[in-house]
């Protein structure tokens, strides 16, 4: 009986390992270590706690949207628009600031139309049962353009009482913009594994018609995503023009390729229905690495672009393999194959 007890308990101990070993977060740190330790041998700055606190600092616009993003995936969504909600957010409140408001009014104006600008996405994906990459393709445009029409192609001044959310360092010299990434990743987490929405966004994404026969407000569900990244392209935008002290209309170009990077690294699906907010973080954090290696290293720009792309690819293919997906590459399957085009 103990040796059969103790057989069991090695095997458990053997499942449990092999589970470690196959989530996306596992595999994401190890490579953070990896590469952080090739760099460190190669530049001695890279370790600095100066030069560590600037990559996490400018992994935090980026970082955030990504938690956002995270639940529009799993919902089997895409949200393409969040570099222009960005800087329409961060517009918007500039230019309220601008017309004599309280700072932290316009700060929440403009959050706010972030999170209206993805209530008017979920609303028109879900009643027009339109593509969400349409869509907001469409509100990448619109939101773009209204940023022209409010700033006039102008710089818009952020209010200085609000400069701390970018440029602020607390305990010792960590940004107050990291401190913030860090508090919004913990409760991503929490609201998408400890709650009843990110239960119902997991099942959504995984079988819409399971959880409409389940009783999920499906569509409901849906809108919500899309206000939760809209929301957060709008905390990104306020930090982001803190951190450089005014709110452009070219803010956030490029982003949104950055933002589901970040996500699918960190283990996002885009078939949906599987996705972590710690793996985003995770993968933003790698994003950052990269660049900060890049530049200390003196490498060519057009070699992070190439390497970054490797990375997605790279993660992709991790994930098929965590899911089970390339068993037909197996060897031996490979041998069985060719000799029966063979025979």
């Amino acid at each position: 009986m103990s040796a059969t007890l103790a057989k069991r308990q090695e095997r458990s101990w053997k499942d449990s390992a092999l589970s470690l070993v196959k989530r996306q977060e596992t595999g994401l740190f190890g490579v953070i270590v990896v590469l952080a330790l090739a760099v460190s041998l190669a530049n001695e700055n890279f370790l600095r706690k100066d030069n560590l606190y600037n990559v996490l600092q400018t992994v935090v616009v980026v970082g955030i949207i990504a938690v956002g993003q995270t639940f529009v995936l799993i919902a089997k969504e895409i949200d393409l628009s969040v570099g222009s909600v960005l800087a329409l957010s961060a517009v918007t409140a500039g230019s309220v600031y601008g017309s004599g408001a309280n700072p932290w009014v316009a700060a929440a104006v403009g959050i706010g139309v972030g999170a209206l600008c993805g209530f008017a996405v979920g609303s028109v994906v879900v009643l027009g049962r339109v593509s969400s990459f349409i869509v907001t393709l469409g509100m990448l445009s619109i939101a773009r353009g209204l940023t022209q029409l409010i700033t006039g192609g102008l710089p818009q001044t952020m209010p200085s009482e609000l400069s701390f959310i970018g440029q602020g360092r607390v305990f010792g010299g960590i940004p107050v913009s990291v401190i913030i990434f860090l508090v919004l990743v913990l409760l991503g987490q929490l609201l998408l594994t400890r709650t009843v929405f990110g239960l119902r966004v997991t099942a959504i994404g995984d079988n819409d018609a399971a959880a409409r026969t389940g009783g999920i407000p499906v569509a409901w569900t849906r809108v919500l995503t899309f206000v939760l990244i809209g929301t957060l392209a709008g905390v990104a935008g306020i930090v982001f023009s803190t951190q450089v002290g005014v709110a452009e209309a070219q803010a956030g170009l490029g982003y949104e390729l950055d933002v589901i990077a970040a996500a699918v690294i960190g283990g996002a699906s885009l078939s949906g229905g599987r996705g972590s907010i710690i793996g985003a973080f995770l993968g933003a954090c790698l994003l950052g690495l990269l660049r900060n290696a890049f530049i200390l290293l003196a490498l060519s720009p057009f070699l992070q672009q190439l390497s970054i792309g490797l990375v997605i690819v790279l993660a992709a293919i991790f994930d098929q393999w965590r899911q089970g997906n390339l068993h037909h590459l197996h060897p031996r399957r490979l041998r069985q194959q060719l000799i029966r085009r063979k025979a």
